[in-house]
């Protein structure tokens, strides 16, 4: 097996051209995104763009477990300021300007992109399957915007595609990092296509057969051989739920907000995982998230990257960050002792304090 972080290969296509292969190669870390797959990544979209003998882009990860679990929060821990320290370098905010400008490469990348969306695609892996104009998923497909557990919020674009699904879907999943699967993720408008898990070969060869390669032709000619599948997708989650979540994230209130999912007292499984993973979040994630979302409404997609990594920055300068990982993942005592310590204590100061920017130019403006 190659050791590369990321591994490239074509396909040839029915009329001569290619289909670039990008293959994200950690299995053993569920595909995290770390530096050099960015760079390696990136690099190489840029190449193919260039390439006229490249018609499209497939991208997809190692193994069958995971697309892609996330960053390598563990690598940003080191990086990362404890609760009244400085930072000790600036590699958190150069992991997170590289892995948003790869984010928004793929938004508005100019030749078709396809990203297979199967296996865990948490955090990270969201923006990158989120970018892409022809977005699929399988039955193992299991998503998430876990970041209150570790103290950080919806990045990579969480701000764009959060604020844009059905009601309040997108605050909830902010605010309780739920889990959801491929049906969720088309009904939420995460995805365009459902296709097994087994299919994904002959969707390939069903794709090298194309022969107009604009983004509107593949898109529909990848879409219409996921159109005999729809009888194998797994049961909805949000949308059965979504009167639920319209109503506990009703109004601006989000302590009474969060009073109302914490205190769900029923016997649906999810719900009660959702009030669960609230309940122990990290106390200023919510109100980022509730501001990020409100101010997503109003900013087009360069400038919520930019957002983004003002607030990226900042909770690696704060201490929220560093804490949630150690409890989480370093330690594994799961018993972070956050500051402030509870819903209630938090002042509009700490909040608006994340979205100061930190630096004199912004590391984003030329996007």
């Amino acid at each position: 097996m190659s050791d590369l972080p990321v591994i490239f290969e074509t396909l040839a296509t029915a009329d001569g051209k290619h289909i670039g292969v990008a293959r994200l190669n950690a299995e053993k870390s569920l595909n995290a995104l770390n530096l050099p797959m960015i760079d390696a990544l990136h690099a190489q979209l840029q190449r193919w763009e260039q390439d006229d003998a490249i018609a499209a882009v497939w991208l997809e990860a190692a193994g069958e477990k995971a697309f892609c679990a996330g960053g390598d929060v563990v690598a940003l821990h080191a990086g990362s300021a404890a609760y009244g320290e400085q930072l000790p370098d600036d590699s958190a905010q150069t992991f997170f300007e590289r892995e948003y400008r790869l984010d928004h490469y793929l938004h508005v990348y100019p030749k078709p992109l396809i990203v297979w969306g199967s296996g865990i695609v948490m955090g990270g892996g969201m923006g990158l399957l989120c970018g892409a104009p022809v977005r699929l998923v399988t039955e193992t497909t299991r998503m998430a915007m876990p970041e209150i557990t570790i103290g950080l919020f919806p990045d990579v674009g969480g701000s764009y595609f959060l604020s844009r699904t059905p009601g309040r879907a997108g605050l909830f999943l902010g605010l309780t990092g739920a889990q959801f699967n491929g049906t969720d993720a088309l009904y939420l408008g995460f995805a365009d296509g459902f296709v097994p898990q087994a299919e994904k070969a002959a969707l390939q060869h069903h794709l090298c057969a194309a022969k107009d390669w604009s983004k509107d032709a593949v898109f529909q000619h990848v879409l219409g051989f996921c159109n005999g599948f729809s009888d194998q997708q797994p049961a909805a989650q949000i949308e059965p739920h979504q009167a639920h979540i319209d109503s506990v994230c009703s109004g601006d209130n989000l302590l009474a907000t969060i009073d109302a999912i914490t205190g769900y007292d029923g016997d649906d499984v999810w719900l009660q995982k959702a009030a669960k993973t609230l309940a122990r979040g990290c106390p200023v994630t919510p109100f980022l998230v509730q501001k990020q979302l409100q101010k997503a409404c109003e900013l087009d997609l360069a400038d919520v990257f930019r957002m983004e990594l003002t607030m990226a920055v900042n909770s690696a300068r704060f201490g929220h960050f560093k804490e949630g990982v150690r409890a989480l993942l370093i330690d594994k005592d799961r018993s972070p002792h956050w500051t402030p310590a509870t819903f209630a204590e938090v002042q509009s100061a700490h909040i608006d304090a994340f979205f100061e920017a930190p630096f004199s130019v912004h590391p984003l403006a030329d996007l």
